[in-house]
């Protein structure tokens, strides 16, 4: 083996946590790609020999490619549009990806990548690098431009907001599936009581279509209000709803004549609903295979 294919197979050992921190990090299939596969190239361009610890180096890469893509994201649009869903990782029940397993090692669910949306982007990074990898305080220093007391306080900041923004989900699969199902077929339906049998008086339930014209992105809160827009916005594509795992929990897609137009997750708590995150932007749905998913029901 030359040096070349040496330095490649390190790397490859390397991939999957790289995307694991990318996904945390970006919340973009696409990004996470991108993100990863300019590690590589830096790392090509540099002596591997002199580099100690690879993962550190290359998680450290990650990060700062990161970093510089989520305040890029920011400058953008200096107001948001409405509440981010990032892109879900969607498989088949029953039949999880491999890929998704490594990406959602740590139980990464949407609602959490949902909350990581709201962090600046130093915060984000602080957070993640810290409390999900383990990456000590002097080494996310430097990436941030702060000092390592600074950095400490940027990843408190953001285990704050996420402990109290993230609902802890029932870990029964099975009466997860039963409650998204119960709330499908009560949309399709247009029963409006069975809609609320099944929503947490405080539901959270937040839209986001991208910039597509029609109805703005939005959060909604509460029953009553989730379950009327359930009936007039949801009704009409309930019947097209494919049942799949929304990075790992119960959820479904929305596929007329097979292509899918939104993907919904789902946190179920004490047997009811308490958040919904829809992301109905086709444009950042092209990952999604629908003929890997069931038929609607």
């Amino acid at each position: 083996m030359d040096e070349a294919d040496w330095l490649a197979a390190r790397f490859e050992e390397q991939r999957a946590h790289l995307r694991a921190v990318a996904y945390r990090m970006l919340g973009s299939r696409s990004e996470v790609d991108d993100a990863v596969q300019e590690a590589w190239l830096r790392l090509s361009r540099s002596d591997a020999a002199a580099i100690d610890d690879l993962q550190r180096w290359l998680t450290t890469v990650v990060a700062r490619v990161c970093l510089d893509q989520l305040r890029s994201r920011r400058s953008r649009r200096e107001e948001p549009l409405g509440p981010r869903v990032p892109e879900p990782l969607v498989s088949p029940e029953g039949d999880e990806d491999p890929e998704h397993e490594a990406l959602l090692a740590g139980s990464v669910g949407l609602a959490l990548l949902v909350v990581l949306e709201t962090l600046p982007p130093a915060e984000r990074l602080a957070f993640v690098l810290h409390d999900m990898f383990g990456v000590p305080f002097d080494e996310i220093a430097p990436i941030v431009d702060r000092s390592p007391d600074a950095a400490r306080q940027l990843a408190s900041r953001g285990r704050r907001r996420v402990r109290g923004s993230v609902p802890a989900a029932d870990p029964d699969r099975a009466r997860q599936r039963e409650v998204v199902d119960a709330f499908v077929a009560a949309a399709r339906e247009g029963d409006f009581e069975a809609l609320l049998a099944v929503l947490d008086p405080d539901v959270v339930f937040r839209l986001d279509r991208g910039d597509l014209p029609g109805p703005a992105s939005r959060e909604l809160h509460g029953a009553r209000t989730v379950a009327e827009n359930a009936l007039i916005f949801g009704g009409p594509f309930a019947p097209f709803a494919r049942p799949a795992l929304v990075n790992g929990a119960p959820g479904f897609v929305i596929a007329p004549e097979g292509k899918p137009v939104s993907v919904a997750g789902f946190v179920v708590a004490d047997g009811r609903i308490v958040e919904i995150d829809l992301l109905a932007d086709p444009r950042r749905l092209g990952h999604v295979d629908v003929t890997l998913l069931g038929s609607p029901d």
